[in-house]
């Protein structure tokens, strides 16, 4: 399974991105996709998340201007960033729980991380 991001870039504040990350390989089912966010000389963390029946979790510091939506039928999941702020200065990394048989377990997976800069 490989989980493929993009969409990063460089922003001015109050501007707009749009992330998309694509799962990819055997997978049976994805229970849970979402993004995590690490700036410079912080730990990571979760930034947004969304279950495969569509319910959504955001930190709070992203509500009201980011939002997560996914496809079931091409395993993506993407990020809309509005309204973008210096502190969303990150590497984004797409998270994935996934179970690549049915019975077994479910494991986690994580993309390579895409740059988010938000500077004038």
């Amino acid at each position: 399974v490989q989980l493929q991001a993009s969409g990063g870039g460089l922003v001015q504040p109050g501007g707009s991105l749009r992330l998309s990350c694509a799962a990819s390989g055997s997978i049976f089912s994805i229970i849970v996709m979402g993004w995590y966010r690490q700036a410079p000389g912080k730990q990571r963390e979760l930034v947004a998340s969304i279950t495969v029946s569509g319910s959504t979790h955001y930190v709070d510091s992203v509500k009201g201007r980011f939002t997560i939506s996914r496809d079931n039928a091409k395993n993506t999941v993407y990020l809309q960033m509005n309204s973008l702020e210096p502190e969303d200065t990150a590497d984004y990394y797409c998270h994935a729980n996934i179970i690549i048989n049915p019975g077994t377990f479910r494991n986690d997976y994580w993309g390579r991380g895409t740059l988010v800069t938000v500077s004038s």
